[in-house]
């Protein structure tokens, strides 16, 4: 598995309608197979700052499998107008530094 996390800075007022990209393109994202599971979170400190954070199933399968695939065109069209507003785009992967609290 590879995490990929891309951070925004979204101009106030645009975020509702960055909002809404997401949400048409997480159909996109659930009908990959390539994908596993997908988050977007806006900063509390910040609010022009968000995180997008996706698991996929490997490196090749994100930018292969899914850029190639068939899944990304509506999701590239969807997510396309805030592409300049992309502050970071990495992969990583997770360590053995793991667990779940409480």
């Amino acid at each position: 598995m590879i995490v990929e996390y891309v951070r925004y800075t979204i101009p106030p007022d645009r975020a509702a309608a960055f909002e809404a990209a997401y949400a048409d393109a997480q159909a996109s994202l659930a009908a990959a197979p390539q994908c596993l599971r997908y988050e977007l979170a806006r900063c509390t400190e910040e609010p022009a700052s968000y995180v997008l954070r996706i698991e996929w199933t490997s490196l090749a399968d994100h930018m292969t499998g899914f850029r190639t695939g068939p899944h990304f065109p509506a999701f590239f069209a969807a997510v396309r107008p805030f592409v300049e507003c992309i502050a970071e785009m990495r992969h990583y992967e997770p360590t053995a530094v793991q667990g779940v609290a409480g």
